[in-house]
């Protein structure tokens, strides 16, 4: 379990087929120091396992259906990604509960800024609008964030300028696949 509260920007080194499975390399700061081998990690929001690891190395093996129903079947060398540790009993909830199971890809519609905040329109599935919860907590690439809005077939959230400098969504725009997780606590309004 994850609190959507992103640590840091890794970046991949390498993915590669590793028999059906793909082999997910990448480089981290201060988060490979102490993560042993079996630890969870939310890349991209998504749960995924240490395999191994060495100094600035973490590496993953990400199934076929992760990578189908997951942004992370998309990344290249050199993407970047957000990484975040998981809770550990006793620590502080800083965003919301966030299972790193991921519910659908949604794809950026809109880019804005209002009032110094970037703000986006997410599309997802029309039959996936009923799961949000206006007002309340949604992971967007497993960053949690509040929607302040939805439609039809989209939501919005404002992103505060901290936000968008530490994580991968500062430099995401229209067109953009975007992992989302639902808040399973919230209830729908």
């Amino acid at each position: 379990m994850f609190s959507g509260i992103v640590e840091e920007l890794g970046e991949v080194r390498s993915f590669k087929h590793r028999g059906r499975n793909r082999l997910l390399q990448l480089s981290a700061g201060s988060i490979s120091q102490d993560v042993l081998i079996g630890d969870s990690i939310a890349v991209n929001g998504t749960c995924l396992s240490v395999c191994a690891k060495s100094e600035e190395l973490l590496s993953f093996e990400v199934m076929p259906q992760t990578s189908s129903l997951t942004n992370l079947g998309n990344l290249r060398i050199k993407d970047k990604v957000n990484l975040e540790r998981s809770l550990k009993l006793g620590d502080r909830i800083s965003g919301h509960f966030v299972y790193g199971h991921i519910d659908c890809v949604g794809v950026i519609r809109r880019k804005m800024f209002i009032r110094d905040n970037l703000c986006f329109d997410i599309c997802v599935p029309a039959k996936f609008i009923p799961q949000i919860s206006l007002r309340g907590s949604i992971a967007v690439d497993g960053t949690s964030l509040t929607v302040q809005d939805k439609k039809s077939n989209y939501f919005s959230v404002y992103i505060i300028p901290h936000t968008s400098k530490n994580t991968t969504l500062g430099f995401k725009g229209p067109s953009a696949g975007v992992n989302i997780e639902f808040d399973k606590l919230a209830l729908p309004a």
